[in-house]
């Protein structure tokens, strides 16, 4: 399943989900002779026995049947661990770095027949890579999120963005729309939009061969309503390509929408001028069974016991989320807060030369993929780096600017753990802490809290106040009378104790624990010995989705 809904009703397209040959890679650079394995796509190689714990490179080939009339092919890889290059009949066509965020390729008048698709996947901690590093949670190798293949014509329909207004009482759509040409000629284009039962047209453009042109325009959508929390109201927004003088369109784009306005005014979080408090988890995509390749079941069991405990957001550490998982949170009005991918770097690694580039590829392809998304309500950036300096700040606000120059709906934050000296709350539009009371100190979790207020003041006065992670261990099925660490009665009580500080706080918008489910992490040293079994175990439900004490105990304060 490539989506929740249709995408397209004119253009061909097709999931290449199934089993592909699979090898390791004989050395860097260079493709197997021979495939050794047949591996599921999506998937994780370490689901295999043979690849348990293999980090490094792989490649994975299948074959595509192409009929006649020599089709311009459009691949979209969804996700790839973690760095990608892909080959077409031995060609190499496209590259790409960071598992969590898709990526196209595309193959221009294809002769009928059968042809070989090879893409090497590489989930090593390589000089190159600025972003992924050995980290607290685990970086799957494979082609983990699904496969597109699309029939494009010469010109396109790249990708449409959505941004909601209100104003007089009445919804409004600004509409964006990028057009690719690919063919060798330039031609005039229109943009038919369908949305809400509303029909209208953006602005007409010149496409040149080889470029890609922005079409803009604005509708009222009187008919339309809100999207809530209460009433996750979805629309889908058609768009069609008219191309020169043509009477019928060539091609089409469909991207489901809300309409709400987020916004911070009065220092609280507001949805469509309401109040509303986070009350949520952190979430890893990583389940002992498929990795992090989920399948949709196992991401509605996640919502389905988030929502028993009475949590209505998530956010998605450390990374931007499948977009199908995404697609159930507009469906259920789960809030999201979704980061880019980067955590816990010092400047020293933020100093990679790569960092700059790779940093703004993320946060690029975030925003274009996933800004529809009404339950996105905040953009995150570089949880736990250097904002405690100047030459870190310097980071924040690049990005802050670049996320901004992009998508003007969301307020924008970042989770800090660096207390009285932090520097960079004045960048963000909501200011949040990484704090762990009863866990990695003895501080009362409503004292530090009030305190973490007082240092908010330094660039954050009047602006809302999360508290993004706050935990601690439980290993699934160890319960004693002594409640000492590490025990299911001590993590509920921390937990407790937490929740019950925050949920007192009228000045708090928003509490994610950390976090929702176990998950695997890094097997290294350092600081990652601690991790006992190689697993960060300050889950609410164990790996497999089992449920601790401190489930109850969340019940008690989420619930409504």
């Amino acid at each position: 399943m490539i989506r929740l809904f249709e995408t397209n009703e004119i253009r061909a397209s097709k999931a290449l989900d199934g089993l592909w040959d699979f090898a390791i890679m004989p050395r860097k650079g260079t493709l197997p002779a021979r495939y050794t394995h047949r591996l599921p796509v999506p998937g994780c190689w370490e689901n295999h026995p043979a690849f348990h714990t293999y980090q490094g490179a792989g490649a994975y080939r299948t074959r595509v049947k192409v009929g006649a009339g020599e089709p311009n092919l459009r691949f979209t890889f969804k996700g790839v661990g973690h760095t990608a290059r892909v080959f077409f009949d031995g060609r190499e066509i496209a590259t790409h770095y960071n598992a969590y965020t898709a990526f196209s390729a595309l193959v221009k008048k294809v002769s009928a027949g059968e042809h070989e698709l090879v893409v090497e996947a590489d989930n090593s901690f390589h000089e190159d890579s600025s972003l992924h590093l050995p980290n607290d949670y685990y970086s799957y190798g494979g082609i983990t999120r699904p496969v597109v293949l699309e029939e494009v014509p010469e010109l396109f329909i790249e990708r449409l963005q959505f941004t909601p207004t209100y104003s007089d009482g009445a919804w409004g759509a600004d509409i964006q729309a990028v057009v690719a040409n690919i063919g060798p000629r330039a031609d005039d284009v229109r943009i038919r939009c369908e949305l809400a039962g509303t029909t209208f047209e953006l602005d007409q453009a010149r496409v040149e061969p080889g470029q890609s042109q922005v079409l803009r325009g604005y509708a009222s959508i009187p008919g339309a309503a809100a999207w809530s929390s209460a009433s996750p109201v979805l629309y889908a927004l058609k768009a069609q390509l008219y191309v020169g003088a043509e009477a019928s369109p060539s091609d089409d784009l469909i991207e489901r929408v809300g309409f709400r306005i987020v916004s911070t005014d009065g220092g609280k979080l507001r949805l469509n001028g309401e109040e509303v408090v986070l009350k949520g988890f952190n979430r890893h995509e990583d389940h002992p069974l498929v990795g992090s390749a989920f399948p949709l079941a196992l991401m509605v069991q996640d919502l389905d016991l988030m929502e028993e405990m009475g949590a209505n957001a998530v956010r998605t550490s450390h990374y931007p989320n499948d977009e199908r998982f995404l697609d159930l949170c507009d469906e259920r009005g789960i809030f999201v807060w979704e980061e880019n991918h980067a955590r816990g770097l010092s400047i020293a690694d933020m100093r990679h030369p790569r960092f700059i580039e790779q940093c703004a590829d993320v946060n690029r392809e975030m925003v274009e993929q996933h800004v529809n998304h009404p339950s996105i309500v905040i953009w995150g950036i570089l949880n736990e780096c250097a904002s405690d300096c100047e030459e870190g700040r310097a980071h924040y606000a690049r990005q802050f600017e670049q996320i901004r120059s992009m998508d003007h709906s969301r307020p924008l934050t970042f989770a800090s753990h660096h207390r009285d000296r932090e520097l960079c709350f004045d960048l963000a539009d909501i200011v949040s802490f990484n704090l762990y009371p009863g866990w990695y100190g003895d501080e009362d979790p409503g004292e530090l809290v009030d305190e973490a207020r007082k240092w908010a003041q330094v660039g954050g006065t009047g602006k809302p106040i999360i508290m993004s992670e706050f935990g601690a261990d439980g290993y699934y099925g160890y319960r004693d009378p002594t409640r000492v660490r590490g025990t299911e009665e001590r993590q509920a009580e921390i937990i407790g104790a937490n929740l019950a500080a925050y949920t007192a706080r009228d000045y708090l918008s928003g509490m994610f624990i950390w976090q929702f489910c176990d998950c695997r992490v890094t097997e290294a040293t350092g600081w990652l010995l601690t991790r006992a079994g190689t697993q960060n175990s300050k889950g609410i439900v164990d790996r497999y989705r089992r449920p601790k004490l401190a489930y109850e105990t969340v019940k008690r304060f989420f619930q409504p």
